[in-house]
């Protein structure tokens, strides 16, 4: 490892990203972008490579070391990558049962909520269509998007979502967990949510409220960030964390379907319902890590 302080390696690495980051979205308007598909989608992708490609650079030309133990990059196999695979599932269930307790939120079968909230992106045909075999199973798009969420996470948005976690919980944890588990993963937090500030502004996740979503999503990777560096830590391999980083994409959607009421800054992951279920996460993590002295090294 280079004999460089490492918090002032966190610098540079934030530093770099950040400007890297936000100069890419901005050249990409620059240059006649629309934020609209399928150009939000490529450069929402390429977007998530970012923090691997800065770290690279960094390993490579700045403070060269050998990159898997720089990134904590193992391919052995353990419990840990499974527990990483089934938690985000347990997740979006919890943060549907919380979302129906908040006021003005009910449960809805016919999934009025999600039509409401994604419809614009249909046809009026496609519309009628969805809604019509709906009526004939209507829990068949829960059962579709379960599976498919959970065959995604560990396959194509696995890949995508190493991009991102190489420099969260591969680049930065390294460096920052002889701070302490805590205080570590709220400096990862913090970094990584308002990472996405640029994506928040132009409606990624909050579309309805870009500016509060910022301020709203750093909140919700600050709740999520113990979790998934103690899945990391305990499996030793930043892939767990692509994994679950993965299969949460392709999963924490569910929370939405049988919703109506509320709105991005209350319903949903990111929402308060999300957060309130990362709360409660967190509780159990931080009692089971205090009671049980379980290890983190």
């Amino acid at each position: 490892m280079s004999h460089s302080s490492p918090l002032r390696r966190v610098r540079t690495f934030v530093l770099a990203l950040y400007v890297v980051s936000y100069l890419f979205v901005l050249l990409y308007f620059v240059f006649g972008g629309q934020w609209q598909m399928p150009g939000a989608l490529i450069v929402a992708v390429t977007y998530m490579f970012l923090p691997l490609l800065v770290s690279l650079v960094l390993i490579r030309f700045v403070h060269p070391e050998p990159v898997r133990p720089a990134l904590r990059l193992s391919f052995r196999f353990n419990r840990w990558w499974i527990v990483a695979w089934a938690v985000p599932p347990v997740l979006a269930l919890l943060t549907f049962v919380i979302s129906l307790l908040l006021p003005g939120v009910s449960f809805d079968a016919t999934m009025t909520g999600m039509f409401a909230r994604f419809g614009a992106s249909l046809t009026p045909e496609q519309l009628v269509a969805m809604q019509a075999d709906l009526a004939n199973a209507p829990f068949l798009p829960l059962l579709l998007g379960l599976v498919g969420g959970l065959v995604a996470g560990i396959t194509v948005n696995a890949v995508a979502a190493f991009g991102e976690e190489a420099g969260w919980r591969g680049y930065l944890l390294r460096l920052l967990l002889p701070l302490g588990f805590w205080k570590s993963s709220l400096i990862i937090g913090t970094v990584w949510g308002l990472w996405h500030a640029p994506l928040i502004l132009l409606g990624h996740n909050y579309p309805q409220h870009p500016v509060a979503g910022v301020a709203m999503m750093t909140l919700w990777t600050i709740l999520l960030t113990p979790l998934m560096n103690y899945i990391t830590l305990r499996a030793k391999s930043v892939l767990a964390a692509a994994v679950f980083h993965g299969t949460l994409n392709g999963t924490l959607g569910l929370a939405l379907l049988y919703v109506r009421g509320g709105s991005d800054l209350t319903v949903g992951g990111t929402g308060l319902a999300g957060m309130l279920a990362l709360v409660l996460v967190n509780v159990m993590l931080y009692w089971g890590m205090k009671k049980h002295r379980l290890s983190v090294a």
